[in-house]
C-alpha cells in the first residue's frame, strides 16, 4: 500500500485492511469443504443451520438476509438480540429438510458438515443443489478435520482461528460486504492478541493442566471432553496449558477414572441452554464433580478451579476468541501453589 493510502486510511479512522476492499465480482467461485461452489449473485434469502453461521452473518450486518435459523446451544449474543427476535427459528436442534426448503433460501449456511455433508442429517449438498440452493459450510469444521471418521470428527492438524477468519472473509465476499468482513476480522484479531498478551503477564505455572468437559448423556456415561487439536486445544496452547486429553478426536468420550489419574489443575465446564443430554446443565456438572467418589478427589475440584465457559466458545467458532478471554479472566483471579 502506498504512503498516501496509508495516511488516508489513518485520517479516516478506518483500518487500512478494510479501507480498500474491492467489490465482489460475480459469479464467485470458492472451494468449500472439498466442493467447488459457484455464487451467481449475493443471496437475498439465507437459512442458517448452526449458531456460528447465524452469528457470523449477524456480525456482518446481514440479519436482513437471514430468513430462518436452527441449531442453537446458547442465547444469541446480546448485540444481536433485537435482530434475532424477528427471524424465525426453525428448530433448536436439527431442522427438517422441508422446513429449510420452505423458507425458499438461495443459500444454506451450515456450521457442521454432518448437517449438509455426504451423509447430511438435514440433507446432502446435492439435494439442496438439485433445488437450485447453494450451500456453504464453515471451514473451521472441515479445514484440518476429517468428518468421515464418525462422531464429531477427527482433527488432522490443530485448529487455528485463521479458519474462522477465512469463513468471515468468504461469507463477506459471497454477500459483497467485504469492508464489513475486514473490519470484523480486525476486531477479533485485536481481541485475540490482547487476551494472549494478558495471559503472558499472569506468570502461570509451566506445568498447568486442564480438561474441557462439554457434556455427558447421563451420570453413568463417560463425558464428552475436548481433544487436543480442537478449539479448546487452541486456547490451552496459546496460554501454555497442557490438555490431559491427548486424543485427536474433536470430542472423545473418556472415563472419569482416566481423567482423575491425570489430575488436571483446571476443569472447564460448558454452559448452555440446550438440554439434549443430562449434563448439558452447568449445575448438573458441578453436582457430579462435588459428589462422584472419583471426580471429587481431583485437585481441580478440591481447589475450586472449575471455570464455566459458553459452550459455543468451545466449538471452532467466532466465539472461541471470547472463550479465550473468559479463560484468561478466570485464571487471573485464581492461585496455583506449587
Amino acid at each position: 500500500m502506498t504512503l498516501a493510502r496509508k495516511l488516508l486510511a489513518a485520517l479516516t479512522l478506518i483500518p487500512a485492511s478494510s479501507a480498500w476492499s474491492e467489490a465482489t465480482h460475480y459469479p464467485l467461485t470458492l472451494m468449500n469443504c472439498g466442493r467447488e461452489i459457484h455464487i451467481d449473485t449475493a443471496p437475498k434469502r439465507t437459512v442458517t443451520i448452526g449458531q456460528s453461521a447465524t452469528e457470523t452473518l449477524y456480525a456482518l450486518g446481514l440479519d436482513n438476509r437471514v430468513v430462518g435459523t436452527s441449531v442453537w446451544f446458547t442465547p444469541v449474543l446480546p448485540e444481536f438480540q433485537e435482530a434475532n427476535a424477528d427471524i424465525e427459528r426453525l428448530a433448536d436442534n436439527d431442522p427438517s429438510f422441508e422446513g429449510v426448503v420452505n423458507r425458499r433460501p438461495g443459500l444454506v449456511a451450515a456450521q457442521y458438515e454432518w448437517h449438509v455433508g455426504p451423509t447430511g442429517s438435514v440433507a446432502t449438498r446435492d439435494q439442496f443443489q438439485d433445488l437450485g440452493i447453494d450451500t456453504y459450510i464453515m471451514p473451521a469444521d472441515c479445514d484440518t478435520k476429517d468428518n468421515a471418521t464418525g462422531g464429531d470428527g477427527t482433527r488432522t492438524a490443530a485448529f487455528s482461528t485463521e479458519s474462522v477468519y477465512k469463513s468471515i472473509h468468504e461469507l463477506a465476499a459471497i454477500f459483497d460486504v467485504n469492508d464489513a468482513g475486514d473490519k470484523l476480522i480486525d476486531e477479533l484479531k485485536e481481541r485475540e492478541g490482547n487476551a494472549i498478551s494478558r495471559a503472558e503477564s499472569l506468570s502461570l505455572p509451566d506445568d498447568l493442566s486442564a480438561v474441557f468437559w462439554f457434556s455427558s448423556p447421563d451420570d453413568s456415561s463417560d463425558p464428552y471432553v475436548a481433544g487436543r487439536l480442537g478449539a479448546p486445544g487452541y486456547m490451552m496452547d496459546k496460554l501454555g496449558i497442557q490438555n490431559v486429553i491427548q486424543s485427536n478426536e474433536e470430542w472423545p468420550t473418556v472415563g472419569w477414572e482416566t481423567i482423575a489419574r491425570a489430575d488436571p489443575d483446571i476443569i472447564v465446564i460448558a454452559t448452555m441452554d440446550r438440554r439434549r443430554y443430562a449434563a448439558d446443565s452447568a449445575e448438573t456438572k458441578r453436582d457430579f464433580l462435588r459428589n462422584d467418589p472419583v471426580a471429587q478427589e481431583m485437585s481441580a475440584v478440591k481447589n475450586g478451579h472449575i471455570i464455566e465457559m459458553d459452550a459455543h466458545a468451545m466449538s471452532a467458532t467466532m466465539r472461541t476468541v471470547y472463550g479465550l478471554e473468559t479463560l484468561v479472566e478466570a485464571l487471573s483471579i485464581q492461585s496455583f501453589d506449587r
